[in-house]
């Protein structure tokens, strides 16, 4: 049996955060991924971050990331990759697997740092070769190096939609039309700018009608939707592509929460299902902490804060820090979170953030 203090599963933004912060307060940290390399999303995302200096503005995300690993070796987490969770269960036991080995872990608190997963959309032709999501055309081009299709139109235009459209166009393909079944875009204007002068068209108040081909993606038709999302006959628009991208959002990976007992609530705003956590990230089980997408669909400086209040908050629960200590930081890291949800898209989040750790109760 391997026993650690903290437990920490997945090595994205959030998990490395929260490790590097446990860590740097002197708990003994095994920090836990399924993937081969550390980092997450970050080594996807290509684009220079912005806001403040606080959260990395002007810096690549993959070079925050390769930063945040440094950094977690530097303190000495147990960093182990290739290694997949696959049980939980009470006193904070984990199963694990890893090189054709099974083993048992204990630890003394859990933090769970697992992300999200790309949302689905199905309509006539979805199946067929060619649809993806946008994620992992995202991984497709900024990490294994390979164009996944040449004439792609995009659904969806969240900030998602609206990076991985100008990536694509970077790596040399032409995006022919970016599709938003709300009258409205979704993403932060000076991406959707971007991609406008590009003359990328976007398309609002618009759906995808079907997708043809013969064993692979070859025609996608549109059609315009009323404010009630009906579609609108004899307004269609047909584009000859052979890729189409879906980018209609994200939902939390909460099946570990759930094996460990954590209690769940329905936030829209957030994703969809997520653990109740109270303001130290501590779930309605006790010892199990959750951070980053797992918390709530967001960008990844928020991720990395919350990751950050997590490890600090472990760090406390575990003696290593006093409770003033603690307060005094916990309020800087809060006032960054609540500097990232200001504005028209982070006020909604805000409000549902404030609405789970209300919620929960031990």
């Amino acid at each position: 049996m391997i026993k650690t203090q903290l437990a920490v599963i997945g090595a994205g933004p959030a998990g490395l955060s929260s490790a590097i912060e446990a860590a740097g307060h002197g708990v003994k940290v095994t920090l836990l991924d399924e993937n081969l390399k550390p980092g997450g999303q970050l080594f996807k995302q290509i684009h220079k971050f912005f806001g403040s200096r606080e959260h990395k503005a002007g810096v690549r995300g993959f070079d925050i990331g390769r930063r945040l690993i440094e950094e977690s070796r530097k303190l000495g987490v147990d960093v182990r990759l290739g290694t997949v969770v696959y049980g939980a269960f009470d006193n904070n036991y984990l199963d694990i697997t890893y090189e054709d080995k099974v083993e048992v872990l204990q630890a003394e608190r859990i933090i769970i740092a697992t992300g999200a997963s790309e949302k689905a959309l199905s309509f006539p032709g979805w199946t067929l070769p060619g649809v993806m999501g946008a994620g992992a055309a995202q991984t497709m081009i900024n990490v294994n190096r390979v164009l996944p299709g040449k004439r792609i139109l995009m659904i969806g235009s969240g900030n998602v939609g609206l990076i991985v459209s100008y990536q694509l166009m970077q790596a040399g393909a032409e995006v022919v039309a970016l599709v938003e079944a709300a009258d409205h875009i979704g993403g932060y204007g000076v991406h959707a700018s971007k991609i406008r002068r590009a003359g990328v068209p976007i398309y609002t108040s618009h759906t995808v009608k079907c997708v043809d081909g013969s064993n692979k993606v070859e025609r996608a038709t549109l059609l315009e939707v009323d404010k009630s999302f009906k579609q609108i006959a004899g307004t269609d628009k047909t584009y000859d592509v052979d890729m189409v991208c879906i980018a209609v959002g994200l939902y939390p990976l909460i099946e570990i929460p759930k094996l460990l007992g954590c209690e769940t609530v329905y936030v829209p705003a957030l994703g969809g299902f997520v653990p109740k956590h109270d303001e130290r990230m501590e779930t309605t089980v006790s010892g199990v902490y959750v951070s980053g997408d797992l918390a709530g669909v967001e960008e990844a400086s928020s991720a990395m804060e919350e990751g950050r209040l997590a490890g600090l908050s472990v760090a406390e629960s575990l003696g290593y820090i006093s409770k003033d200590d603690y307060t005094t930081r916990a309020d800087v890291i809060k006032k960054q979170l609540d500097a990232l949800r200001m504005g028209t898209f982070g006020e909604k989040r805000k409000d549902a953030v404030a609405f789970i750790t209300g919620g929960a109760k031990k």
